[in-house]
């Protein structure tokens, strides 16, 4: 039995490949980015590991023998979903790693925008010791945080926020009621954008997602107000979000993730210049303790599917198995 880890970013892949060799499974490491180039490396292999390769209908018709692919993190997107169901290929992730992470990440820049730290640090490298220099600053005692989108990690961002804010509302169709914590007020999609003074975004990216922070939502945001997002870049026109900037209608952004990574600054030259937007580079995610933690659960999805037919971590339940293999560690 054998795997492909498609293509990865970490300085190696040592504790993956330790984790599969001890349950019996051989590991192949390619440098994929195509479809083509992970069919390429995978032949005979029946499951894939995979970062941000792109992995669809191409590969899994011309590779019969992938049953599985897990991913590096919670987001799927790198994966074409609608082919897995297809072809009964499972899909995984490692969707409860980093969200505290994720979250005390999200908040600190909210924090950041809403007491103007970056613009207070410029000026005084400048020589400019001025408290009010910046503008005004209201009280985040008095102010409603909004946040896009409920699961892990919205949840956890509105658990700590609520320490710091008056109020936390949220929007998330998929939440029942019964799900939304008790100090979380349901909103609609422009309730949340007309009554939040910052906004946290914690959404996956599908086809309903991609691009739905746009200029109809910013426009309903009140003067003032911040927007953070630490889930996916294509999630927010970045267009119009620079538009709502300088039309005064925002304060300031936060913006972790881009709608290509990494970006290419003379491509974006506008964005990258705005003295009102606060980056990271897509790390959010990273703390000493998620970076290994990722990696042993995106490599046991695998391991289980080899020795018990299902992965840890579904999010596509692929075909059934009909054989009897199992890796050598049982």
């Amino acid at each position: 039995m054998k795997v492909l880890i498609t293509d990865f970013n970490y300085p190696d892949t040592q504790l993956e490949q330790s984790l599969l060799r001890n349950a019996g499974i051989e590991c192949l490491v390619g440098n994929c980015r195509t479809e083509e180039d992970v069919i390429a490396a995978s032949k005979g292999c029946f499951g894939l590991l995979v970062q941000y390769a792109a992995v669809g209908a191409k590969v899994f018709n011309a590779r019969p023998e992938i049953r599985i692919c897990s991913r590096y993190g919670a987001g799927t997107d790198t994966i074409d979903s609608a082919a897995a169901q297809h072809y009964g290929v499972w899909v995984a992730n490692s969707p409860d790693y980093g969200i505290g992470e994720v979250a005390t990440h999200a908040l600190s820049m909210t924090l950041a925008l809403l007491r103007h730290l970056q613009a207070f640090d410029r000026d005084v490298r400048q020589g400019k010791w001025d408290p009010v220099a910046t503008g005004e600053i209201g009280r985040v005692g008095n102010m409603t945080l909004g946040i896009l989108g409920l699961g892990r990690i919205g949840k956890r961002m509105a658990h700590i926020g609520r320490n710091c804010f008056r109020r936390v509302i949220a929007c998330d169709p998929y939440i029942i009621d019964g799900d939304l914590p008790a100090f979380v007020e349901r909103a609609s999609l422009e309730e949340l954008f007309r009554a939040s003074d910052a906004i946290s975004i914690h959404v996956p990216l599908t086809e309903e997602t991609c691009g739905m922070v746009n200029a109809s939502l910013l426009r309903l945001m009140k003067p003032r107000s911040v927007l953070v997002n630490t889930s996916r870049g294509p999630v927010v026109n970045v267009d119009d979000l620079l538009a709502a900037l300088d039309a005064g209608q925002l304060e300031g952004a936060g913006l972790d993730v881009l709608p290509v990574e990494p970006p290419q600054p003379e491509l974006n030259s506008a964005l990258f210049a705005h003295p009102r937007i606060l980056f990271s580079p897509h790390a959010a995610f990273y703390s000493v303790e998620s970076h290994p933690e990722v990696r042993r659960k995106a490599a046991q999805n695998l391991i289980d599917w080899a020795q018990k037919g299902r992965p840890t971590y579904v999010v596509i339940a692929g075909a059934e198995r009909t054989d009897t293999v199992r890796a050598k560690s049982l």
